[in-house]
């Protein structure tokens, strides 16, 4: 039989169209593969485990001793910064400058969002979003008035206002989550206060304006710590998601503080180079400052992080003395001994309590196991007596 040309072309035309048919159902199936592989790959980085799982993996990267180092070397390196910018260069803005270094840090996150890089937010509820609006206004309040206290008062008068942190946080810790401290905890804290105390007594320069600002400054600060790091602890908050959904907050209240807190002026400043540079550079430490004090307040406690800034005050005072040779006094230095010794004693009783929680688990698991080695060594004797003999 001859193949006529009508015959071929229809012929050839259903072939392409099953050839076109079988790349179309081949084309479906890999398209609905790869959207099924999109979707689960959503679903398992958007999931309510996965900040969880970051967070815990936070933890296992940044333990409590690199965070609290983190946060020391950071903290100490502002002041010096931080002071260059405020004296030398003379940018008397304390409240703005605190404004500069949320843009910086909240510009940083942006950028670190933009690749992805940004740990996950737990599911948001109406609950859980009044702690976080909290957090941002306690947190300008904590920030923005400790800088104008620098501003008004000396070193030392703000580190005898820090004292009264101490126990603003363990009275609140016990009101609101019945957080009990011991009592040797309680004997090193006092310590390390009455260390601090005698440490700065000779450099207690303030106004009435000064005193009234770091007063009103010791309830916002204890309260940002607890809420720092109660929120990273039991709601499985990261660092630097907590910052992310924070800071717009605390930016918003912040610039409602500087007309009341900051002299005029600020934009008829000397914006050269060399200013600029050294206020970004302040700025830049800023965010490192606030994610180390996150990282340290979600790793350990409120009351840890007082302790750590009392420490750093006690070394920088030590340092003065016997590297630059600053007069400081013998009672200064006798009062940093004592502050240190009593910072050992509370940590040394921090490294304890867990070992001996794990010595005790670990026994009441023995103890356990061997119950019930009993019980089935009983059950073994009581097999030959049938299902009567109980």
């Amino acid at each position: 039989m001859l193949l006529t040309p009508k015959m071929f072309s229809s012929w050839l035309r259903k072939d392409v169209k099953k050839i076109l048919k079988r790349k179309d159902s081949d084309a479906g199936e890999r398209g609905k593969a790869l959207e099924d592989l999109r979707a689960s790959l959503f679903n398992r980085f958007r999931s309510p485990e996965t900040p969880k799982r970051q967070q815990q993996q936070q933890h296992r990267i940044c333990g409590p001793t690199l965070a609290l180092t983190f946060n020391f070397i950071v903290a100490i390196s502002i002041i010096f910064v931080n002071k260059w910018v405020l004296k030398n260069i003379g940018f008397e803005f304390p409240v703005f400058l605190t404004f500069i270094h949320y843009i910086v840090a909240y510009l940083l996150m942006a950028l670190l969002k933009s690749f992805s890089l940004l740990p996950a937010s737990p599911p948001s509820t109406k609950s859980s979003s009044l702690p976080l609006y909290t957090l941002g206004i306690v947190m300008s309040l904590s920030t923005g008035l400790a800088n104008v206290s620098l501003k008004y008062n000396s070193v030392g008068f703000y580190q005898m206002a820090k004292i009264a942190v101490t126990p603003s946080i363990v009275f609140a810790e016990f009101l609101w989550y019945r957080k009990r401290v011991s009592f040797m905890k309680v004997v090193a804290l006092t310590v390390v206060s009455v260390g601090v105390a005698v440490a700065t007594v000779t450099d207690l320069q303030f106004s009435l304006f000064g005193a009234c600002v770091a007063f009103a400054w010791i309830i916002p600060s204890a309260t940002n710590k607890i809420l720092w790091s109660n929120m990273q602890q039991r709601e499985n908050w990261t660092a630097l998601a907590l910052m992310w959904k924070t800071t717009p907050i605390t930016l918003l209240f912040l610039v409602s503080m500087i007309p009341f807190l900051d002299p005029p002026g600020a934009l008829s400043f000397n914006w050269s180079y060399a200013n600029t540079s050294a206020i970004l550079v302040s700025a830049l430490l800023g965010f490192f400052l606030q994610w180390s004090g996150a990282l340290a307040l979600g790793a350990t406690s409120a009351i840890t992080h007082v302790v750590l800034g009392q420490f750093k005050t006690c070394v920088l005072l030590l340092g003065n003395y016997y590297i630059f040779g600053s007069n400081s006094g013998l009672i200064s230095v006798c009062g940093a001994f004592v502050a240190i010794m009593g910072t050992s004693l509370y940590t040394y009783l921090n490294t304890r309590g867990p070992s001996l929680k794990a010595s005790s688990s670990s026994s009441a698991l023995s103890d356990k196991k061997s119950r019930f080695s009993d019980l089935k060594d009983d059950d073994k004797n009581l097999e030959p007596y049938g299902s009567e003999a109980v």
